[in-house]
C-alpha cells in the first residue's frame, strides 16, 4: 500500500491510529509519502531523537522529499545511500529522505522526486545571527509581526536546489526518457500554481524547472504540498492534512 500526504512540519499526529486507522493493515513494506516540510529533523537535539524514535515504531515506512522548512545543517549530517534505484538518506530504517533529482522504483512504479521550494514568509528579510545588532533587529521585527527568518536557525539557502541537483535531475530524467509514473515535489510548476493562486504566487528557478518537467515528461500523477490546501488540478494533486491512497489519485485522474 502507498499513501500520500502533505506538509507535516514536525507534527505527526495525523499518523495516530485514530486519525489513520488504515495502518492497522500496513507493514514496513507499505509507504506513506510526505510531500515536503517533513520537519522531523529540525531542532538537531534530543527532541528530534524522541520524535524520530516514535516514528520508527510506526508499522509503515515514511518517505519524504525535503521542503523549505527543514534544518538542512542537520539533514546533511545523515549519510547518503542508494535505495530502490535512487539516492536516499536513512533518518531511521523506516524514515527515508528521497533526495532531489532521483527516480525510485517502488512496487513496480517509478517515482521522480524533486524536493525544495522558495519560502514565502521572508518578505521582511533574513537575519544573520552574528550581526552585532541581531537582538535589536530581531525584537523589532517580532514586535511588528514582520515576516522574517533567521539564517541557520529557521531558514537555509539549501531550501532551493543547487546547480548540481538540477543537472542530476535532468540526467536522471534523460535516463528514463522523461517518462515516469509519478512525480513527488514540494512546490508546483508554474502553470499549476498560476491556477491555484490566480497568478498571485511568484515564479522562481525551481517552479520554472518544474514547468519544464511538466512539459517534457510523460507521467500519470503529480503530488505536491507547500501551499497548505487540498486541491486537484487535472493530474496534479495538492495535499496538506489529507492522507490519500495512491489509487485514489489514479481513480480521480
Amino acid at each position: 500500500m502507498i499513501y500520500i500526504t502533505g506538509d507535516t512540519h514536525g507534527d505527526f499526529s495525523r499518523f495516530s491510529v485514530e486519525a489513520f486507522p488504515e495502518q492497522k493493515n500496513m507493514t514496513k513494506d507499505d509507504y506513506v509519502i510526505i510531500c515536503g516540510d517533513f520537519g522531523g529533523v529540525w531542532s538537531d537535539d534530543e527532541r528530534d531523537e524522541e520524535t524520530l524514535d516514535s516514528l520508527a515504531q510506526l508499522p509503515f515506512t515514511i518517505l519524504f522529499v525535503a521542503g523549505n522548512h527543514e534544518n538542512y545543517d542537520a539533514l546533511v549530517s545523515y549519510p547518503v545511500d542508494v535505495w530502490n534505484g535512487g539516492k536516499v538518506q536513512f533518518i531511521r530504517p523506516n524514515v527515508i529522505h528521497l533526495m532531489r533529482g532521483q527516480v525510485y522504483n517502488i512496487a513496480g512504479k517509478t517515482f521522480f522526486a524533486m524536493g525544495g521550494a522558495a519560502s514565502h514568509d521572508i518578505s521582511d528579510g533574513i537575519l544573520e545571527p552574528d550581526d552585532p545588532d541581531f537582538e535589536v533587529k530581531y525584537w523589532m521585527l517580532r514586535r511588528s509581526r514582520a515576516m522574517f527568518r533567521v539564517n541557520h536557525f529557521s531558514w537555509w539557502k539549501e531550501e532551493m536546489p543547487s546547480d548540481l541537483e538540477y543537472e542530476e535531475a535532468r540526467q536522471t530524467l534523460d535516463a528514463y526518457n522523461w517518462k515516469v509514473n509519478y512525480i513527488i515535489t514540494h512546490c508546483g510548476p508554474n502553470s499549476v500554481i498560476d491556477i491555484l493562486s490566480r497568478g498571485f504566487y511568484d515564479h522562481d528557478r525551481l517552479t520554472d524547472f518544474l514547468e519544464t518537467v511538466l512539459q517534457k515528461t510523460e507521467y500519470d500523477q503529480w503530488f505536491f504540498g507547500h501551499y497548505h490546501d487540498n486541491r486537484q488540478i487535472g493530474q496534479h494533486i495538492l495535499l496538506y492534512e489529507q492522507i490519500i491512497p495512491l489509487e485514489w489519485g489514479e481513480a480521480n485522474a
